[in-house]
C-alpha cells in the first residue's frame, strides 16, 4: 500500500490549523473563562474568609461581653443580697425597737391599771377603815372625851409659833372678825371660859367669840377666823387621814 504523501500532507495541515482554530477561538476563552471563574471563587473565598474573621471577631466580643455581663449579674446579686442583708437588719432593728417600745407601754398601761386598782382598793379599805373608825369614834364620844379634848386643843393653841399668831392678830383686827367655836357637846361655862381666855390672851381684847354644837364632829372643837381652822376633833381627824397622801396617792 503507497502513501500518499500528499494526501498525508494536507492531513497534516488541516490537523494543526484545527488546533489552531481551537486554540484560538475555543480553549482560550475557555481558559479565559476558567481563570475569571476561579478569580471570583478565590474573590468569594477571601470574603468569604473576612465574613468568617468578622464573624469570630464578633462571636469573641459577644463571648467577652457575655461574660462581662455573668460578672456584671454575679457583683449585682451580690450587692442586692448585701442591700436585702442590709435592710433585713435595720427591718429587724426597727421591729425589736417597736416590740421594746410596745413591752415598755404595755409595761406601763399594766403598771398604771395595777395602782388604779391598787388606788381603788385602797380608797375603798380606807373608806371602810374611815366608817369603822368614825362608828367606833362616835360610841366612844361623850363629854369626859370632849373635855380632854378641849385641854390638848388649849395646849395647841399655846404652841402656835408666833409667825402664825401674829398673822391671826392681822385677821382679828380686821373689821367684823370674829372666832367660832364648834363643838360636838355642848360645853360647860368653864370650858367656855377657859376657851375665851385662851384666845383673847393671845388676839388681844375685844374679840368676839361665839360657841354653837355639831354632832357631826363625833367629839372635839374647831376654831374657825375667816379661813383659817384650828381643830381637834374627831370628824377633822378622820377626813384628814383619808386625805392624806400617805394614804392616797
Amino acid at each position: 500500500m503507497q502513501i500518499d504523501w500528499t494526501t498525508f500532507a494536507l492531513e497534516i495541515i488541516n490537523f494543526l490549523a484545527l488546533v489552531w482554530i481551537l486554540k484560538r477561538f475555543l480553549y482560550r476563552p475557555v481558559l479565559d473563562t476558567l481563570a475569571r471563574r476561579q478569580a471570583s471563587v478565590e474573590r468569594t473565598l477571601a470574603e468569604a474568609g473576612e465574613i468568617e474573621a468578622r464573624a469570630r471577631t464578633v462571636q469573641a466580643q459577644y463571648e467577652s461581653r457575655l461574660a462581662d455581663w455573668e460578672k456584671e449579674k454575679a457583683r449585682a446579686r451580690e450587692q442586692l443580697d448585701a442591700d436585702l442583708a442590709l435592710e433585713r437588719s435595720r427591718q429587724m432593728q426597727a421591729l425589736t425597737r417597736t416590740l421594746a417600745e410596745e413591752r415598755a407601754r404595755n409595761a406601763a398601761v399594766d403598771a398604771h391599771e395595777r395602782q388604779e386598782i391598787e388606788r381603788a382598793q385602797e380608797v375603798r379599805a380606807l373608806a371602810q377603815a374611815q366608817r369603822f373608825a368614825a362608828s367606833l369614834l362616835g360610841r366612844l364620844a361623850n363629854p369626859a372625851v370632849e373635855a380632854r379634848l378641849v385641854d390638848l386643843l388649849l395646849e395647841d393653841w399655846e404652841l402656835l409659833p408666833e409667825m402664825e399668831v401674829a398673822g391671826l392678830r392681822t385677821a382679828a383686827a380686821a373689821k367684823g372678825a370674829g372666832v367660832a367655836v364648834t363643838s360636838a357637846f355642848a360645853l360647860a361655862p368653864d370650858q367656855r371660859r377657859r376657851i375665851t381666855v385662851a384666845l383673847v390672851d393671845k388676839l388681844g381684847q375685844g374679840i368676839p367669840v361665839t360657841f354653837s354644837e355639831d354632832g357631826q364632829l363625833l367629839s372635839g372643837l374647831r376654831l374657825s377666823l375667816g379661813s383659817w381652822r384650828l381643830h381637834l376633833n374627831f370628824a377633822d381627824e378622820l377626813a384628814a387621814f383619808a386625805a392624806s397622801p400617805n394614804h392616797v396617792n
